[in-house]
């Protein structure tokens, strides 16, 4: 399961790309047809991702360590998804 960041809806497309889960050009078929979905095969952003929170400019990073934290209960059996790994992504500044 992953959690990334996702200041805006293409910033969420465009890193499934860049970490190479979906390929170039195909990350929006694949949110569509359900891979990213919570019983899809990657489930992400099951907490509703940084939008769900208001996306608070300097207060996301406290949304990315509530993802962290979340992410890592997931992991320890603390919640229904019981993943084999996690990832959690952040990134800050101009997305060049």
């Amino acid at each position: 399961m992953m959690e990334v960041h996702d200041c805006f809806s293409i910033t969420e497309l465009v890193t499934y790309e860049d970490l190479h889960i979906s390929d170039r050009g195909r990350a929006w078929k694949d949110a569509l047809d359900g891979f990213y979905n919570r019983d899809g095969k990657v489930p992400c952003q099951v907490d509703g991702g940084l939008k769900c929170f208001g996306h608070p400019i300097g207060a996301s990073v406290c949304a990315c360590s509530t993802k962290c934290i979340f992410s890592s209960r997931k992991g320890r059996g603390k919640t229904d998804l019981q993943p084999r790994f996690g990832l959690t992504h952040n990134l800050g500044g101009f997305p060049s």
